[in-house]
C-alpha cells in the first residue's frame, strides 16, 4: 500500500514562508496526479494545489493561486509545496493526496 508522508510545517508570522514536503512510497509521483488539501478552522478538507501526471502541470486554489507553488523532485519521489506571503487563514492541516491515499498531515500554523 502506498505511503504519503508529509513534514515542513510549523509556526510562521504572517508574510512569512515554508516549504511542505510530502515523500512517497509505493507509487511513482511522475506517473500520479498529486494533490495538497487543507483543513482549515473554518472549513471542511478543502482544495489547495494540483500537479499533472506527466506534464507537471499545476493548478491552484483561488485563495493560494499567486503565493504557493507545487513541485516535484522525481528522483526523490517527492512532491513540495512553497508557501509564499503566508497569511493567518493558511493556518491549517496541509495533506498531501495521491488516488484514494492521504498523508497523515501537517500543522501550518500562520500567527504572531
Amino acid at each position: 500500500q502506498p505511503q504519503l508522508v508529509e513534514s515542513g510545517g510549523g509556526l510562521v508570522q504572517p508574510g512569512g514562508h515554508l516549504r511542505l514536503s510530502c515523500e512517497v512510497s509505493g507509487l511513482t509521483v511522475m506517473w500520479t496526479e498529486m494533490y495538497w488539501y487543507r483543513q482549515t478552522p473554518r472549513s471542511e478538507r478543502e482544495f489547495v494545489a494540483h500537479m499533472a501526471a506527466q506534464t507537471g502541470t499545476t493548478d491552484y486554489a483561488d485563495s493560494v493561486k499567486g503565493r504557493f507553488t507545487f513541485s516535484a523532485d522525481n528522483a526523490k519521489n517527492t512532491v513540495y509545496l512553497d508557501m509564499n506571503t503566508l497569511k493567518p487563514e493558511d493556518t491549517g492541516v496541509y495533506y498531501c493526496k495521491a488516488h484514494e491515499w492521504w498523508g497523515h498531515g501537517t500543522r501550518v500554523t500562520v500567527s504572531t
